[in-house]
């Protein structure tokens, strides 16, 4: 079935017709029911259909009429009606229930006239009425009303609100983590004089735990006897869990500990707090000896999944299949989570044909996979290049009523994007969009990469633009992405803008930011207005680091101005900036570039003796610079030093030793030596150099070692057979120079770096 045919955001149409053979195979069946939310207004032009009420009708009986209304439309109307009959009574079930309705579609100003309504009709109001404001105010967000909602009461309605009322409230405010204005709630609590419950206490704790304030959360734990409170159970558990959000697995059983010589009791809530902490830490054998040592503690569901998941979480995949089968022989029903669980785990280790087999068997225990397991799996299979796969299970996902969120098309644009369909990527963003997923900035992030490394950059500063425009949070990594891109390709006043931009836009430049620029400015020997940047960026608090001053260094290496490229490593030293090996190497191919070896030379033995391993992008230069000078015995003796006491030679390495050998002068042995010695490590020869060694060989009647080189070059560079066919034609023969010829052409294919 196409993806687009009946669900809301399909793939583009490339995608949907677009057939793949896959290694998985998807053979669940399962049903999603869609959970829809619907709202009215309260201008809705349908009519109320009730039956009428009796003459005499009770407010019992309008209650039940009022409920059994399609919407709230429609309950407003009945109530306007029946308030202007002679028989009617105010009630206060009446008005809540009718604030409850238009709470539910956050109506809240229908509401208030509503409130002020019931307050004219000399309808009692009470803390109830105002708990259901409360509720509204917290669904739809408006959580500063929730601290009005208390000035309301004493202003308007002469009503002091009591412990079991700021408790309400406070909870509703810490669940959204709304902690500034729980504090101004609880002050005003306190200088109200309201005394404080458990409940109060409870609330407070998990308020401080949520903010990270431990020692204060502790404090009021002591705190509690000053009120006449003793904690309870889920005093210490909400501490426990305080701890345990912030890695700290040992103060969670010191809070146990706390609990236990209190004289409360440990419930399977908190026991299974502290496992759930012990499991995300890895230490599961902990975790097990704590159940089997709790007397009177039966393993819940609650218990075996926190298990499952710190197995599956440390690698442990085997155990925590071993796990869930144990579940099953005692009779837990595995849910959502314990799945998720071993599918995470089989998928981090990259096992997913694996993890599809435990999605299928999910499925034929009906057991309803959910947003995360789907883009667990999907993520994996583009991570893993199974971007077809990916497709696959996202299609037969949608057809069985699957709604793929923002995490899913990021997952499916991004493995596009890697395997370098970026045309497709596209069409599936602008069809994300046609179909109401708003796209977040990590769609936006991958994208604008993608474009800039394809080079697209009009495509990826239109795409800038439409981010801003949309309101999307602002990421410094797409800004440093695009000034990336148009520095690359030299549109260095474009890059200047964006990074302007930023600073209107309230988007922090980074240090990644003024090194990308000020590379760019080197790169377009606009060293001046670099230098300036440099300064603006200490001025910004940010402090120039190994990137900055490189860029600097190989602008005057490269210019030939050794004075100020070692004038920029002082001061790199100066600064607090410890040069590094590549801050040496890139000095000492300046050096080298500008002649002065023997000065490069010592450097590299100074660079030595402070103790730092010689890389080849120190050595290289130097070894290529004595090879030039036919001085090859020198620049021998420092390759074999590099692979007795540095890092191991590169194919740069080689290749200028290699062209060296061939174009020096030297023993001709010594270069088909070295050339034997270059194979064996895997690396082609160039063929210039090669064609130079080849025709020192034929010269001196050394046809035979030059047929043992080709074929040996053939054999490691794995020539197809009809390439390395060619080849040995033409030395059968004995024409040496269209064997050569042939050789060269596809060395050049293979190997078209020069270095």
């Amino acid at each position: 079935m196409a993806l687009s045919s009946l669900h809301s955001y399909p793939l583009p149409y490339t995608l949907i017709t677009q057939r793949h053979t896959t290694p998985f195979s998807f053979s669940f069946s399962f049903s999603i029911t869609p959970t829809f939310r619907f709202s009215s207004a309260l201008s809705s032009s349908t009519s109320a259909t009730h039956h009428p009420l009796p003459h005499d009708f009770s407010p019992s009986q309008l209650l039940d009429l009022l409920r059994r209304q399609p919407d709230e439309s429609s309950a407003l109307r009945l109530f306007q009606w029946a308030s202007a009959q002679p028989n009617y009574s105010a009630h206060p079930s009446i008005f809540h229930e009718l604030l409850g309705q238009l709470g539910r579609v956050g109506s809240v100003d229908s509401m208030l006239s509503l409130l002020h309504q019931m307050q004219s009709s000399a309808c009692p109001v009470d803390e109830s009425t105002f708990l259901i404001f409360l509720e509204t105010y917290a669904n739809f967000e408006l959580h500063s009303e929730i601290n009005a909602v208390v000035q309301r009461m004493e202003r308007d309605f002469g009503l002091r609100p009591h412990t079991r009322f700021y408790n309400v409230a406070l909870n509703l405010l810490v669940k959204a983590n709304k902690l500034k204005l729980v504090e101004t709630l609880h002050s005003k609590m306190v200088a109200d004089s309201v005394a404080p419950d458990v409940s109060t206490f409870n609330i407070l704790i998990r308020a401080l735990c949520k903010a990270h304030q431990l020692r204060p959360a502790i404090l009021m734990l002591e705190d509690m006897p000053n009120h006449g409170l003793r904690p309870d159970e889920k005093t210490f558990t909400t501490l426990m869990q305080g701890f345990i959000e912030e890695g700290d697995v040992d103060g969670a059983l010191r809070i146990k500990e706390l609990m236990v010589e209190s004289g409360c009791t440990l419930t399977t809530v908190s026991v299974n707090v502290l496992v759930n902490g012990l499991c995300r830490e890895g230490r599961i054998e902990e975790a097990l000896r704590f159940i089997y040592d709790e007397e009177g503690f039966s393993p819940d569901q609650v218990t075996f999944n926190a298990l499952v998941s710190g197995l599956c979480r440390t690698g442990h995949i085997k155990q925590g299949l071993e796990m869930m089968d144990f579940m099953l022989e005692k009779g837990f029903d595995l849910d959502v989570y314990t799945y998720n669980s071993l599918i995470s785990g089989l998928c981090k280790l990259g096992e997913i044909e694996e993890a599809v087999e435990i999605l299928n068997h999910m499925v034929s225990r009906d057991c309803s996979p959910n947003t995360v397991t789907f883009n667990t799996l999907i993520s994996t299979l583009c991570k893993e290049n199974h971007v077809e796969a990916a497709t696959e299970l996202a299609r037969v996902l949608t057809s069985k009523g699957f709604l793929p969120d923002v995490c899913t098309f990021n997952s499916l644009i991004q493995g596009l994007c890697l395997t370098s369909n970026r045309e497709i990527a596209m069409e599936l963003f602008e069809e994300m969009k046609d179909k109401g997923c708003e796209p977040d900035e990590f769609t936006y992030s991958i994208l604008i990469d993608s474009l800039c490394s394809d080079k697209r950059l009009k495509q990826a500063l239109r795409l800038l633009k439409e981010m801003e425009k949309c309101g999307c949070a602002r990421n410094v990594v797409v800004y440093n992405t695009l000034i990336d891109g148009l520095c690359k390709s030299n549109r260095i006043e474009e890059a200047e803008d964006i990074f302007d931009q930023m600073e209107m836009l309230g988007v922090s430049r980074s240090s990644v930011t003024y090194n990308t620029l000020i590379n760019g400015l080197c790169m377009s020997k606009r060293v001046e207005e670099a230098s300036h940047l440099m300064d603006h960026m200490i001025m910004e608090g940010l402090k120039p680091d190994k990137f900055t001053y490189t860029s600097m260094l190989k602008y005057f290496c490269h210019q030939g101005d050794i004075k100020k490229a070692a004038d920029i490593v002082q001061n790199m030293t100066l600064n607090g900036c410890e040069p590094d090996i590549v801050t040496y190497g890139t000095l000492i191919l300046g050096l080298c570039k500008a002649g002065r070896v023997e000065i490069a030379h010592k450097l590299l033995r100074s660079v030595q003796m402070k103790g730092m391993v010689l890389t080849p992008h120190a050595y290289n230069p130097v070894i290529q610079a004595l090879c030039r000078r036919k001085r090859t015995n020198e620049a021998m003796r420092l390759f074999r030093e590099m692979m007795e006491k540095g890092d191991p030679p590169d194919a740069v390495s080689y290749k200028i030793l290699f062209r060296g050998l061939c174009n020096g002068g030297g023993p001709i042995q010594e270069a088909v030596d070295f050339t034997v010695e270059m194979l064996e490590n895997g690396v082609l020869p160039e063929f210039p150099s090669f064609g130079f060694l080849a025709e020192g060989l034929c010269s001196l009647s050394m046809e035979g070692t030059l047929v043992e080189l080709i074929n040996m070059v053939m054999e490691k560079g794995r020539f197809s057979p009809s390439e390395t066919s060619i080849v040995k034609g033409f030395l059968k023969i004995q024409k040496f120079n269209d064997a050569l010829a042939n050789l060269g052409a596809i060395l050049d294919r293979k190997r078209p770096r020069r270095f």
